[in-house]
């Protein structure tokens, strides 16, 4: 399943993003990727979430194509289309997460992706939400995009009483 979306992700990719102008865009697909490193770092022994395939034999194996693949397509398409106008920039923003939770509920009801302490189809979603609106902000403004994402990560290892001793 993994294969299949990362290929449509490529396809996507290659098709509608700003390629020639990737080097603008690569410390957000950094940032981006970073996120999701700190996500299974941090929580290696509490995960919120895991991934199952058919083919690929592990979490981290699907991960890392998500990172390389999934991640990169969407920046390039996302911020590299991102509209001026506020009202288009909203609708842009609600393709992108209706995108992404889309995939993601079809996954959680075949069983490629289930959900563990405490988390649940409703925080991805608040955390799909997120990971889209500050996108742009750290593309602009990177600094105050890593301020505010420390402050999410303290907020949610707080909300679901990660301590440090569960971590690695």
């Amino acid at each position: 399943m993994y294969i299949l979306i990362n290929a449509l992700y490529l396809i996507a990719g290659f098709t509608w993003g700003d390629w020639r102008n990737w080097k603008k865009y690569y410390p957000t697909i950094l940032f981006l990727i970073t996120g999701d490193f700190l996500y299974n770092f941090l929580l290696y022994n509490k995960s919120m979430w895991l991934f199952h395939d058919l083919i690929l034999p592990n979490h981290t194996l699907i991960t890392i194509l998500a990172m390389t693949v999934s991640y990169t397509a969407t920046v390039l398409i996302y911020l590299g289309r991102f509209p001026e106008e506020w009202k288009k920039r909203s609708l842009w923003f609600l393709l992108w997460f209706g995108i992404y939770i889309t995939i993601e509920y079809i996954n959680s009801k075949l069983g490629f992706i289930t959900y563990h302490n405490g988390w649940n189809m409703w925080w991805s979603a608040i955390f799909t939400g997120i990971i889209f609106f500050i996108l742009p902000i750290h593309h602009k403004r990177p600094l105050l995009a890593w301020g505010i994402s420390i402050g999410i990560i303290i907020s949610l290892l707080s909300i679901f009483d990660v301590n440090i001793s569960y971590m690695k």
